[in-house]
């Protein structure tokens, strides 16, 4: 089969590839292009991990075509600490999406997390201060099978609070302080371990 050469800016760089017409998105960009942040779920576009930011919108790299791609500017989770917004939290590199994974815990496995980061990140540049409904909305196209998606959600709300000058709130993980007064005063505390779950350690039946 005849070979196509195509030209896609990668993470600031362009970049120029021979690919075969029918050469999926996602495999030129793990393959050809060796950024293996971005990864292959199912092939049928229903869990985004494979999401990518082209030209302004979150894509699952999955349903199109290398051809397709020809003459894009593409983000990939390698690069979101090369934006102009990295480093506008508490840490001096990382994107403020991924200082949220980061400090509330928004990952397991991981294995969703790079497509999770990067739809979050198509989210936050349209609306900068979205409502929880709204942040779940566009997250729907993500599937984790870890988390129960409680802390993916409070890791795009962290972000929101840094790009809106508000003060995020600290790390259940790193401050695990502030759980145990909560279990001492025998009040509902989230337990940290991702899972979502609501942990009530007052009642009478612990």
């Amino acid at each position: 089969m005849s070979k196509k050469d195509i030209t896609i800016t990668v993470n600031g760089t362009e970049r120029e590839l021979r690919v075969e017409p029918r050469r999926l998105l996602v495999h030129a960009i793990r393959e050809d292009l060796d950024l293996t942040g971005t990864h292959i779920g199912c092939d049928t576009g229903n869990c985004g991990a494979c999401t990518v930011y082209k030209d302004g919108e979150a894509v699952k790299s999955c349903l199109m075509f290398a051809v397709q791609a020809d003459g894009s500017d593409m983000t990939t989770v390698e690069g979101m600490d090369k934006l102009p917004e990295a480093g506008m939290g508490r840490s001096d590199d990382l994107h403020p999406i991924q200082e949220g994974f980061h400090q509330m815990h928004g990952l397991q496995c991981g294995y969703c997390t790079p497509g999770m980061i990067m739809a979050g990140k198509a989210l936050l540049d349209k609306n900068a201060d979205p409502t929880e409904a709204e942040i779940r909305e566009n997250i729907s196209g993500n599937l984790c099978r870890c988390t129960g998606y409680q802390n993916i959600v409070k890791s795009i709300q962290y972000a929101a609070d840094v790009f809106n000058d508000r003060e995020p709130p600290e790390s259940p993980v790193e401050h695990p302080g502030d759980q145990e007064a909560a279990a001492d005063g025998g009040v509902e505390f989230e337990c940290g371990a991702g899972c979502g779950c609501d942990v009530d350690v007052g009642g009478d039946d612990r």
